[in-house]
């Protein structure tokens, strides 16, 4: 689960890490709430869950009160294009007003959750206040890492180490060391996914400070989290994975015309593959699970069919804990509630799957079967093709 950054700087705040003073607003006329005591200089940042934001014009630097709250005025209500965003953008509903400071380094510092090692890796670099992939591309000996032991922890002489690597002097080294322990207890105390601080900057006062910060948090352990969860902008994602969360579904959309059912993520990739390799491109991921109801199928075609790019569906499940014939039922029940709807694949094996190839055919519904995975892409690719 995505946060925002003024979210995410609240929360490392909790564990330690520096951040810059201010609030953020949801009307321009709360702006004057937040400003007293930051000084004359500040910034009035766009809150959407995208990285590129200055680019795009959601970030301003302001003189004064006044003019921190034209700038929020202005950026509230806008629809934010970035590289990130998508053609579409976002729209603007909340801004961070912050008090500006004085910058002389800006570092990157970032965990992540390595799979290949199963630990955390702690990244850090010199070049930070730019788009870190770039940097990983071009200069990767410029980014530096280590991997920590998850029965000890981060030491701190690790940090120091790591810090150090970074061209600093030792008061501003032994700081910035500071962040970084104070970061990784964050991100274990927030079973988070991702945290970035980028940049990390070192002021003209010595000091060191998150500048701009993103989290995300696992979503399998946000039931251990109560308060994070509150934390949640639906307003952010795309309203038919919103949809699917309501039924425990795992959708995301992608940007093709063949919309893909499965359970299993293992499988939905094997299939979104099968259709690249047919000539088609999948229009979403979507895993029903391995247990699946009836009821569940039903609602995760309507959600599917919800896009109107998809030209064509397939399902492809192997019934295991979800038998076929109740992926049958749902697929029968769901498809009798729609008037229309596009040419759909099937194919279907395992636990009940004659009886589920039984109920499809005394529906008296259009279905196409397939025997191979291979075999029911094609089929969809060319259903998608057709006039």
């Amino acid at each position: 689960m995505n946060i925002h950054e003024h979210q995410a700087k609240e929360l490392l705040k909790r564990y330690g890490v520096p951040v810059p003073r201010g609030g953020v607003v949801y009307a321009s006329t709360e702006v004057r709430d937040i400003t007293d005591g930051l000084g004359s200089r500040l910034v009035v940042k766009a809150q959407i869950h995208a990285g590129g934001r200055g680019k795009g014009g959601g970030v301003r630097l302001v003189n004064g009160t006044d003019e921190a709250e034209r700038a929020a005025e202005q950026i509230l209500g806008m629809t934010l294009t970035t590289p990130q965003t998508g053609p579409l953008g976002r729209l603007v509903r909340r801004v961070l007003v912050e008090e500006g400071v004085d910058i002389v380094r800006e570092l990157y510092l970032g965990l992540a959750v390595e799979r290949s090692l199963s630990r955390v890796v702690m990244m850090a670099s010199a070049a930070g206040g730019v788009n870190i992939e770039e940097v990983a591309a071009a200069n990767p000996e410029k980014i530096h890492q280590i991997s920590i032991d998850p029965n000890y922890g981060l030491f701190a002489f690790q940090a120091r180490q790591l810090a150090c690597k970074l061209s600093l002097p030792p008061q501003i080294a032994e700081k910035v060391s500071a962040a970084m322990l104070a970061s990784y207890r964050a991100f274990l105390a927030l079973d988070a996914a991702l945290l970035e601080i980028n940049p990390l900057v070192v002021t003209k006062q010595g000091d060191v400070i998150a500048l701009d910060a993103k989290i995300n948090l696992d979503s399998n352990a946000l039931f251990r989290h109560q308060d994070l969860q509150n934390l949640r902008d639906v307003g952010e994602e795309d309203d038919l994975e919103v949809e699917a969360s309501k039924y425990k579904l795992s959708y995301i959309r992608l940007d093709g015309d063949i919309g893909c059912m499965v359970n299993g993520a293992g499988l939905a990739m094997a299939t979104m593959d099968t259709i690249k390799l047919a000539g088609g491109e999948p229009a979403n991921f979507l895993d029903v699970g391995g247990g699946a109801t009836a009821e569940q199928i039903r609602n995760a075609l309507k959600i599917l069919l919800a896009d109107a790019n998809v030209k064509a569906v397939l399902i492809n499940v192997f019934g295991g804990i979800l038998r076929c014939d109740i992926l049958a039922k749902g697929l029968v029940e769901a498809c009798g509630e729609l008037q229309t709807h596009p040419p759909i694949v099937i194919r279907m094996e395992g636990t009940n799957v004659e009886k589920g190839r039984g109920l499809l055919a005394d529906s008296g519904l259009n279905f196409t079967t397939a025997d191979t995975m291979l075999e029911a892409a094609k089929q969809a690719v060319s259903l998608a093709t057709k006039k």
